[in-house]
């Protein structure tokens, strides 16, 4: 068996035991992770601490680490300035959060300005809120009622993803 052959028999074994249900699975050759967003709470996306993409990395400097959170599709990426997200913050930075969009296949041009829309609902509850990004993906303060986890649905031109963030008490 050639090196090739040992690498990709390599890959089907390690993926084949690290595959999950749900919505936790995170996608092969993914960027390092942190713990899930939270143990306790069964929340699915994880807070990434590698490289961002280089979809997403327009304005930052170098190889940019900073704490962001996939889509579940991988179609948008939280960026997560105000990590570990908080109820309420004494000093220091507010739950901003830079909601970037990857970039159509085919696109013929800048895209018309549209909204970001979000439906954010905590997890074994009722309790669901919406916020609006103008503009479409772009920078935002992203405060939310309760701690816990939230599974947001998040909707802009022509797309749709959703991905689950965690609120401490703070």
């Amino acid at each position: 068996m050639g090196s090739w052959n040992r690498v990709l028999l390599g890959a089907a074994v390690l993926l084949a035991a690290c595959t999950t249900t749900g919505r936790s699975a995170t996608p092969a050759g993914a960027p390092a992770t942190t713990a899930p967003a939270s143990a306790t709470s069964g929340c699915g996306s994880r807070v990434e601490t590698g490289v961002l993409p280089d979809w997403a990395d327009a304005g930052f400097s170098g190889e940019a680490r900073i704490p962001h959170v996939f889509g579940l599709k991988r179609e948008i990426l939280a960026v997560l300035f105000g990590h570990p997200l908080a109820l309420r913050r004494g000093e220091g930075p507010a739950n901003k959060i830079l909601w970037v969009a990857k970039p159509a296949a085919t696109s013929s041009g800048p895209a018309p300005p549209a909204t970001l829309a979000i439906t954010a609902t905590l997890d074994g509850t009722d309790t669901r809120v919406t916020r609006e990004v103008a503009g479409g993906p772009g920078p935002s303060i992203m405060d939310l009622p309760r701690a816990g986890c939230w599974h947001l649905e998040l909707h802009w031109p022509g797309h749709t993803d959703t991905m689950d963030l965690v609120y401490a008490e703070g």
